[in-house]
């Protein structure tokens, strides 16, 4: 998957989770970053449980995977750092 299609997926994963989480967006870089973290995150435990992660480009299946890995890791975040928002 190119650059582009990382900073995307990102950007849409990031989003949408931040939405989710705390209701709000986090900015176009906490997002960014996010949804990239997100996207590790999701493909290593969609690795893990199925044996392939499905981030293979933009399409709804990788984004399903990205948010549901940024989900993840702003809960997991928000746990180590008292419950702060990014």
């Amino acid at each position: 998957m190119g650059v582009l299609s990382w900073i995307i997926l990102g950007l849409i994963a990031g989003f949408i989770a931040s939405k989710f989480v705390y209701n709000s967006g986090q900015g176009l870089v906490a997002n960014l970053v996010l949804g990239i973290v997100g996207a590790i995150v999701g493909g290593l435990i969609a690795t893990s449980l199925f044996g392939f992660s499905g981030v293979s480009g933009v399409n709804i299946y990788s984004i399903l995977v990205a948010t549901g890995g940024a989900v993840i890791a702003l809960w997991v975040y928000g746990k180590f750092s008292g419950g702060r928002q990014l």
